[in-house]
């Protein structure tokens, strides 16, 4: 798979995963590749609350720049990229604004009925914060859009509340808002969701019915799943530690021959895991898998995560087919946006 090419496919990228799967590490790497193969890019995060934003800020936050162009030298990013946050009280702010409300705007802003407004239509507040994803992709902020979205669980609720409304108004400027919402979710060339996952149950079953139902309910196109956090398998594991250690002329004590006997046992048996669970992952779900290394720190740096932009680029160049097409309704080439099958019910079973 050509690197420009994955990127070039769609001017939108939304990362959806089950909380604590990587999904931010995920997003942020996705832009730093983007960015290493010279493509501007602006990465945005989607929150649920207005956080820190200032109440009387009038319009949702400005971007930060990230990183500057640079040289393209494979690790200075050759294209900039630009954060923002949205979230849903700053942008019904900007969309009162917008049309023609600026006082009633600034007074909600500085009351508690800015609350009450933007939870009293179901679905609300994810249209006004997908809205201002369409108005940043039909302005052309960047290259490329990447949006660190919500967890699996509200994932769906969030990127199906525009098909919902558009169900329940006739007319109106909300109605207005959520056909472009559809319109951007609905066009491959313009928006595709990359499902993030762990290789272990219940994130594999999540995501799964995440991918179904999205596909069911807004007909997504999606881009290869990426499956982060896996052990690389350590082919040494199996070695007696007492010869190890006579063959490297080390004596060990017998308490630390079977402790390291047991750590031995234990990776074993969580690289085992994974492999199962992500071909389980591939059988349910029949769509190119991207598998990132587990990283044994603390704290994501820059060397992780140039180590993580490195896996994530060799994972896109060799993307790893799913075992099952049959019932597949997408094109015929899984890395441009392939639906998942319409034949879910029976995989959808299986995760019972």
């Amino acid at each position: 798979m050509d690197i420009a090419g994955f990127f070039t496919q769609s001017s939108v990228l939304v990362v959806a995963g089950k909380g604590g799967v990587g999904k931010t590490t995920v997003s942020a790497a996705l832009a730093g590749l983007a960015a290493r193969n010279g493509f501007s890019v602006l990465l945005v995060h989607i929150e649920e609350t207005s956080g820190s934003a200032p109440a009387h800020d009038l319009q949702t936050r400005s971007e930060v720049e990230l990183s500057s162009p640079g040289s393209g030298d494979g690790r200075t990013p050759a294209g900039p990229i630009q954060a923002r946050a949205i979230n849903p009280e700053d942008a019904l702010v900007e969309y009162l604004t917008d049309h023609g409300f600026r006082r009633a705007a600034r007074h909600l802003a500085n009351s508690a009925m800015l609350e009450v407004v933007a939870t009293a239509i179901p679905g609300l507040r994810d249209i006004l914060v997908l809205g201002q994803i369409v108005q940043l992709e039909r302005a052309g902020a960047a290259n490329l859009i990447v949006v660190d979205g919500p967890a699996a669980g509200h994932a769906t609720t969030f990127l199906t509340s525009a098909q919902g409304l558009l169900g329940s108004s006739r007319a109106g400027p909300v109605r207005t808002q959520a056909a472009d919402v559809v319109e951007l979710l609905s066009d491959q060339a313009r928006c595709r969701v990359l499902l993030v996952t762990l290789a272990e149950e219940t994130p594999v079953n999540e995501i799964v019915e995440t991918a179904f139902n999205l596909q069911a309910q807004v007909g997504t196109h999606f881009g290869p799943v990426i499956v982060n956090g896996l052990y690389p398998r350590l082919d040494h594991l199996d070695a007696d530690p007492d010869d190890a250690a006579a063959a490297a002329g080390v004596i060990l004590r017998p308490d630390q021959a079977e402790a390291m006997r047991r750590a031995a046992v234990f990776r074993r048996r969580r690289e085992d895991m994974q492999a199962e669970q992500a071909a389980r992952l591939g059988e349910a779900l029949p769509l190119p898998q991207v598998w990132l290394p587990h990283l044994f720190t603390g704290e994501i740096g820059r060397p992780e995560m140039d180590l993580l932009i490195d896996a994530l680029e060799t994972g896109l160049v060799k993307l790893r087919e799913p075992p099952r097409r049959a019932g597949w309704t997408g094109s015929s080439e899984p890395a441009s946006g392939d639906r998942v099958p319409a034949r879910a019910a029976a995989a959808q079973g299986s995760l019972a």
